[in-house]
């Protein structure tokens, strides 16, 4: 991260004081709150991650389920009390009078949260597009790129399938050829993963797709070493940062790619249904935008946003959810989750017939993990953990990838990845002693 990006976040964090705190949250929870982010500030980051007292805080600033633990966040986080009650406070405005409010008030803001975006993302407002999630942004990229017929593309078959599929109909729609790479991970060797993309590479290759994070194991691909080696003339790289953005520290410009989409509903924690393109300045002329703009071929990144009609006050609280994130900061963030990842993975690997397929070097791996239990179906262990223990879970079943991938959040506490564990540890139970009855 640079040091003006580093200043700024520390800066803009500390001026989020007492009274900023009380008007989102109860002014007891406020002041509790308060109190732990100034005791944090006396803690070194990695060992605040260990520290269930000021995790306990954070927790109370959101309205997540007592009765149900959701460890699904990969599809999609709730937001903090203070995202939600924006959103209702900015959609109360705009009906008093909609076209006034919206279009002559808040969509004059845009701007503003255009810079804040930007300033978290480490890069120019002018390189920043404000859309509904990763999917879009990445479409974006990818139905307006000028590729012919023959040009190739390399992307991988664990990628996200709404990317896959649009890639798909442009091969079918334009001839572009398709090369596509098959990982089998978890992979803790940086120089493999990215001698993979370069031996794809032929005279053909206008750009290579890359997942920062794979949704479905958490593996973290070395973007900016696999983009330095694929970069030749008339070569483009595309990053999908859904599950990298506001969860792991850095800038985008750090990644050296031309263009990047995320998911501001995921780790942001912001409103439902935003996201976020980035598109280096040089290439956005090039560019045609996904819906119709008055100049298609303009250099200003918001011929991206001609979308009509749209809710503008789930788009302004995206600047609540920054001001949240920089409350705890993403590096504090980046190692909690880590911290809870490794604490109930090393515990499932002490059961019996429970694999890990996720990496547990922060190098290689993020909050995602996948597990799986020796000859059990992903859908009766998701299944029984929901029905037994109220945990909420997915079960992935993908191209080479099978299991349940676990996903805590900020909020998420260590009693509930302990129930986690217990309930792994009687699901096999079960099945061993359905083993031993049908043996006898």
């Amino acid at each position: 991260m640079s040091s003006t990006r580093r200043k700024f976040m520390h800066r803009l964090g500390g001026l989020l004081s007492l009274w900023s705190l009380s008007s989102f949250l109860h002014p007891a929870l406020a002041e509790g709150l308060e109190l732990a982010l100034k005791r944090a500030a006396n803690i070194p980051d990695d060992q605040l991650a260990k520290d269930e007292d000021f995790w306990r805080q954070i927790q109370q600033a959101y309205t997540v389920s007592a009765s149900l633990i959701n460890l699904n966040n990969g599809g999609v986080s709730p937001q903090p009390r203070v995202v939600q009650e924006a959103v209702e406070r900015f959609n109360r405005l705009s009906n008093e009078a909609p076209t006034y409010y919206m279009w002559r008030i808040l969509n004059r803001n845009r701007e503003s949260l255009r810079r804040k975006l930007a300033q978290l993302a480490g890069c120019s407002p002018q390189e920043i597009a404000i859309n509904r999630n990763a999917s879009e942004a990445l479409e974006t990229v990818i139905f307006g790129l000028r590729l012919r017929a023959g040009d190739e593309v390399i992307l991988s078959r664990q990628d996200y399938p709404s990317v896959i599929n649009a890639w798909k109909q442009r091969e079918l729609r334009d001839g572009i050829v398709l090369k596509w790479l098959n990982f089998d991970f978890p992979i803790e060797d940086e120089e493999a993963i990215t001698k993979t993309f370069v031996d794809a590479l032929s005279p053909q290759t206008r750009i290579v797709q890359i997942t920062h994070i794979i949704n479905w194991t958490g593996q973290v691909m070395p973007v900016r070493r696999i983009v330095d080696a694929v970069k030749r003339d008339g070569i483009d790289v595309m990053v999908d940062g859904a599950h990298s953005f506001a969860q792991l520290d850095y800038a985008i410009p750090d990644l050296n790619c031309d263009y990047f989409g995320t998911s501001l509903h995921k780790w942001l924690c912001a409103p439902f249904g935003t996201g976020m393109l980035y598109v280096r300045k040089e290439k956005i002329a090039q560019l045609y935008p996904l819906l119709a703009a008055p100049d298609p071929e303009s250099d200003d990144i918001r011929k991206f946003e001609n979308l009509g009609t749209r809710s503008l006050a789930i788009e302004y609280a995206i600047a609540n959810a920054i001001d949240f994130h920089l409350l705890i900061g993403t590096k504090r963030k980046q190692l909690r989750l880590q911290y809870l990842k490794r604490y109930w993975a090393e515990k499932a690997m002490k059961i019996p017939g429970v694999r890990l397929h996720s990496s547990l070097d922060p190098a290689f791996g993020c909050a995602i993990a996948l597990f799986s239990i020796d000859d059990c179906r992903a859908f009766d262990i998701m299944s029984f953990l929901f029905q037994k223990g109220a945990i909420h879970t997915v079960a992935i079943d993908v191209e080479n990838i099978h299991g349940i991938r676990i996903t805590p959040n900020v909020y998420t506490m260590t009693y509930d990845l302990d129930r986690l564990i217990d309930m792994i540890g009687k699901f096999v139970e079960e099945k061993e002693k359905e083993k031993e009855s049908k043996s006898r």
